[in-house]
């Protein structure tokens, strides 16, 4: 087997080892990041596995743009409006400040490390990646303010930090800046980034208006981060900005450009994608570490371990001095500030503060670290830059990440009405009476189908029932034991529904390995039955 066979079922058998991994963190409830980064760290100590070269400028292009994409596609545009001046300050002004802060003390502490590699590894570890503290914080029930801000934070925070970060790599190898420079392309770059993305979003809204293929807009939803990316990069402007304006744009007007059946298999094929290229990030740096970690003889494991722990409660300091000042100084200083949006308590301000972990994002930007300065001297102290990132992820995800549920809990932080199981009830309520009332329309229509009226009444009356009274809207004279009655109806009725679906399935799988059926019939049964399933699974949650 040759060297990149070797290379390939390397990556793919780790691959899968980290899948069983990932599938005990689900079982514990703990993030799959988290997971994945110390299996990154086991994966060094692994004797024999070979050494994957990755071309620095295509790590940017295969991970970024996709994990950029997927995070914009899911954010709330109207929570991220409404809350964009902390957003603002944490993904602007804190990453510009922990820059600064790291900068100053990589270059006093660290030997050989000029102001730009300095300024670069402050530039990658900058931005916080909230996966893992959004994920616990929404299971145990925080404020979905508090939600909101850390994605959005997220979000933003990696256009601001690799910005920098190209500024500083670019510094580090000719060896030239320009403050004044730097800051007129940074506003052309950011500005541009959010026209390209806007104009782009459009283009791609009109495209995906004209299909009705779930296959090919699946595709098309795959290759549009990328498009966005290498174009904004060809012109000179913010890729990063590019994506994610073009994924809030798209999702915000998904529901109106596309069909239900695409929608599942879009979200199915990028939940997968996302899950791949978090643990491709992790495995790659893993086969790495070790070969940086001998090829750099210029610290001891010693001064490494002294680095990274400093580092570490480094960024977890500057954070917290961040935070709190920004949070009550707007508001003393200003009074529509205060008067438009008082002042949250502590213990919301503290957990903003406590939760910066550092993710994948960063780790991409650190591997796409040149090789070379443009003298054709090594980029400087780029190993131990990684390392330190490396090292960073560890003790976010692993130390912050596992304290996280003891720190809301202490803090006696719970879930606000907005993000109460009520707002959906609600919803789902006023819907379901608005479809009966629609239909009692349709049964004006004298060409209507008695038999097919009766079943959809029969069908929305059982709904009507059953969410009935969750929110204050029960019909006059339905009491609590009428709710839970229907409740207890509803349920087994839909156990005794998928009874039946499970037995229409085994019936037509008996009837494809008989030969009654061809294959083509079984799978077209089969995919409605599981699509009927599916339906009826999801509203458990009513």
């Amino acid at each position: 087997m040759d060297s990149i066979h070797l290379q390939l079922a390397t990556v793919l058998g780790l691959l899968v080892v980290i899948t069983l991994l990932s599938l005990f963190a689900s079982r514990f409830h703990i993030p799959y990041p988290t997971v994945m980064v110390v299996a990154g760290l086991g994966i060094c100590f692994i004797p024999h596995l070979p050494q994957v070269h990755l071309d620095p400028q295509a790590v940017f292009l295969i991970f970024l743009p996709p994990l950029l994409y997927a995070a914009a596609w899911y954010t709330s545009w109207r929570d991220f409006r409404a809350n964009l001046r902390p957003i603002v300050m944490l993904a602007v002004g804190f990453v510009v400040f922990t820059t600064l802060a790291v900068g100053a003390v990589a270059h006093a502490l660290i030997p050989a490390m000029s102001w730009p590699a300095a300024f670069t590894l402050g530039a990658i570890i900058s931005p916080p990646d909230a996966v893992a503290a959004t994920a616990i914080a929404t299971r145990l029930g925080i404020p979905r303010r508090i939600v909101t801000v850390l994605e959005g934070e997220s979000l933003v925070n990696d256009a601001t930090g690799l910005t920098i970060y190209r500024f500083a790599v670019v510094a580090a190898i000719s060896g030239a800046f320009s403050l004044a420079s730097a800051s007129e392309l940074f506003i052309f770059a950011s500005a541009g980034g959010v026209l390209l993305g806007w104009l782009l979003g459009m283009l791609v809204a009109r495209l995906h208006l004209l299909l009705d293929d779930p296959i090919v807009e699946t595709v098309i939803t795959l290759l549009t981060p990328f498009a966005a990316y290498l174009i904004a990069e060809a012109i000179g402007v913010s890729g990063v900005l590019a994506v994610v304006v073009a994924g809030l744009y798209l999702s915000r007007r998904s529901t109106h450009l596309f069909s239900s059946q695409t929608r599942l298999t879009a979200v199915s094929v990028w939940n997968i994608v996302t899950f791949l290229l978090n643990g491709l990030v992790f495995i790659l740096i893993g086969l790495q570490m070790r070969y940086i970690l001998e090829q750099d003889a210029a610290d001891s494991t010693r001064d490494r371990i002294v680095y990274a722990l400093i580092f570490s409660l480094l960024i977890v300091i500057v954070r917290i001095i961040w935070v709190f000042p920004a949070s009550y100084l707007p508001r003393w200083l200003i009074p529509s500030i205060r008067k438009r949006d008082p002042v949250p308590p502590w213990q919301n301000i503290f957990l903003v503060a406590f939760t910066g972990m550092r993710g994948v994002d960063s780790l991409a930007a650190a591997l796409a670290l040149p090789l070379v300065t443009a003298t054709g001297a090594p980029f400087p102290r780029r190993n131990l830059i990684i390392f330190l990132t490396f090292a960073i992820i560890l003790f976010t995800l692993v130390v912050q990440s596992l304290t996280l549920p003891w720190v809301i809990r202490a803090l006696g932080l719970v879930a606000d009405d907005d993000t109460s199981p009520c707002q959906e009830h609600e919803a789902r309520f006023r819907a379901v009476k608005v479809a009966m009332a629609r239909l009692e329309e349709f049964a004006a229509d004298p060409n209507m189908h008695p038999g097919t009226l009766a079943h959809l009444r029969h069908y929305y009356d059982d709904r009507y029932k059953l969410l009935a009274g969750r929110c204050g809207d029960a019909p006059d004279g339905q009491d609590e034991s009428a709710e839970e009655e229907a409740d207890a109806m509803m349920q087994r009725s839909r156990e005794l529904h998928r009874e039946l679906i499970t037995t229409e399935r085994e019936h037509v799988l008996t009837l494809r390995n008989r030969g009654n059926i061809g294959d083509e019939v079984f799978r077209t049964i089969e995919h409605d039955l599981d699509l009927e399933e599916l339906r009826f699974s999801e509203s458990d949650a009513e």
